[in-house]
């Protein structure tokens, strides 16, 4: 990465040699006429985070960013100007079936041993971050109900249980109305399902159920699942109440607290760093991302991996122009067609809906510098590190084995954080350019700004700032060793995140491509 730097002077940062363009890193941008350390000057104002052109570019010239072309001119492009997303024609999805396939395999990286957090143990072999009632949900006509019974529970019961941190309704809008033996319906099915099983949960998850709805509560909980305690009464169907609304709140407090004993009893553990499931996102995304942000979370992935965590990176519209570079690190043929597998399911599932990967860059990503989806990719892939590509979960579907996991997903940050939960995280990390008050229930939430100026201005919302390695206040090394420290901390409840603090919490948000009826 090289940096223009100096603090008095335009600023930019040039990513690889091959790169025609640089983002702008001073706040505020730089004006016309505005020189750089290597004579580069400005023909017209550039913001911050947009890219400047470092040569006249010819039409249907190709623009690189990262090494990689992220477009075609449509019209000339002149050195020293602000190069828009207007002014480019997006190039081609890869062909998924001419991919390079696990012949650039990173070797093992060498062991990290010695580093710990304290956890809570469970008795399918998983570890819990925090201690949370969690109680799931059939179908949506219970809603309302549940989260009354939610807060008097918070109010009455939870003070009596001192070692429990929260109650967590997994409340969302599946259930009834839906095509249930649809070809898709396995998705929000096994999300639901599996979301019960968060390790964060520790396997005493209640479900509430109305019972004449399509999702039985047999389809969410399954008898000898070590993840769930089945041995005592978890399940509560509101149509049994015979004296309505009062009767179905006191049902569901009395089932509650029985669950509550138990996980109040639940200490906290010292276990290996091992036993942390990372989940990591990005949202409200800018050009700094690819700058920042996501390569000290991809240094800390790195660390996690040594330590032999496990490590879930997403969103599949954000790395499918980036896919050729995935499959190449895949550990085995296998993981790689598991890879093409979820791209090729969701270019199709874009088919049907009429739209295509290109929908994806937000107003917000365009005004922070992003021109289109095939940028954006490269600077979120990033956050995946250096290392194998072991494993592929579908959507909804639960880990099972640890190290580095592509875990498809939408790009839609509550679908993609509520389908990481299914898949077992216990702790998120999620970066922003843009900015954005993202939250979990069932996870703590670390927040990452791409951008100092973020940091500053929402204090009380920023966990990290990584703008530093922009303006060279830290390198993406030393970052990353304090993103890794800092998750044990989070992990440990040595520390809460801002979300946590504030108790923000986003919607649980199923991914449903089937039918509704």
């Amino acid at each position: 990465m090289e940096l223009i730097q100096h603090q008095d002077s335009p600023r930019y940062i040039r990513l690889n040699e091959a790169d025609n363009v640089a983002v702008v890193v001073n706040d505020g941008g730089v004006p016309i006429g505005a020189r750089f350390q290597d004579g580069l000057v400005t023909v017209e104002s550039v913001p911050q985070s947009h890219k400047v052109a470092l040569v006249d570019i010819a039409v249907d010239q190709p623009v690189r960013r990262y090494g990689q072309i992220i477009g075609y001119a449509l019209e000339p492009i002149a050195r020293g100007s602000w190069v828009k997303e207007t002014q480019l024609r997006m190039p081609s999805a890869p062909p998924l079936d001419s991919l390079p396939m696990s012949d650039a395999v990173p070797a093992r990286l060498e062991p990290l041993e010695g580093h710990t957090f304290e956890g809570y143990r469970n008795a399918d072999g998983t570890v819990g971050t925090r201690n949370i009632l969690g109680i799931t949900t059939t179908v949506q006509c219970v809603t309302g109900v549940l989260d009354h019974a939610v807060a008097r529970i918070r109010k009455e019961l939870l003070p009596k249980y001192p070692n429990v941190d929260d109650v967590v309704a997994l409340t969302h809008s599946y259930g009834c109305g839906v095509a249930i033996n649809a070809k898709d319906a396995y998705i929000p099915i096994r999300t639901v399902r599996n979301l019960a099983r968060n390790p964060n949960l520790g396997g005493e998850a209640l479900v509430i159920s109305l019972g004449c709805e399509k999702l039985q509560a047999e389809q969410v909980m399954h008898e000898g699942d070590a993840s769930v305690d089945l041995s005592e009464p978890w399940l509560y169907r509101l149509q049994e109440s015979n004296t309505g609304f009062g009767e179905m709140i006191e049902q569901i407090m009395a089932l509650a607290e029985t669950r509550l004993e138990k996980l109040n009893r639940r200490q906290r553990e010292t276990v290996p760093a091992s036993e942390l499931v990372l989940g990591m996102q990005c949202g409200g995304s800018d050009a700094f991302s690819g700058i920042t942000a996501n390569p000290a979370l991809g240094y800390a992935s790195d660390l996690l991996i040594r330590a032999g965590a496990t490590v879930m990176f997403s969103e599949v519209t954000e790395v499918r122009d980036a896919i050729y570079m995935l499959t190449s690190r895949a550990e085995t043929p296998e993981v790689a067609e598991a890879l093409v597998r979820e791209m090729d399911w969701y270019d199709q599932y874009l088919e049907r809906g009429a739209a295509d990967r290109s929908a994806n860059t937000t107003p917000g990503n365009k005004k922070g510098g992003l021109s289109n989806i095939v940028e954006k990719s490269l600077g979120s892939i990033v956050k995946s590190g250096s290392s194998a590509i072991n494993g592929v979960l579908g959507p909804g579907e639960r880990f099972s084995s640890k190290g580095l996991i592509y875990c498809a997903t939408p790009a839609s940050d509550f679908v993609c954080g509520t389908l990481q939960l299914a898949a077992g995280m216990n702790l998120h990390v999620f970066t922003t350019g843009r900015g954005t008050p993202y939250g979990l229930a069932m996870a703590p939430v670390v927040k990452v700004s791409t951008r100092t100026e973020l940091a500053e201005r929402w204090p009380d919302l920023i966990d990290v700032d990584a703008g530093r390695i922009a303006t060279g206040r830290s390198s993406i090394e030393d970052l990353g060793w304090e993103l890794f420290h800092y998750y044990l901390d989070v992990a440990s409840g040595r520390k809460k995140t801002w979300a946590e603090q504030h108790k923000i919490h986003n919607d649980i948000t199923l991914f449903n491509p089937a039918p509704i009826t």
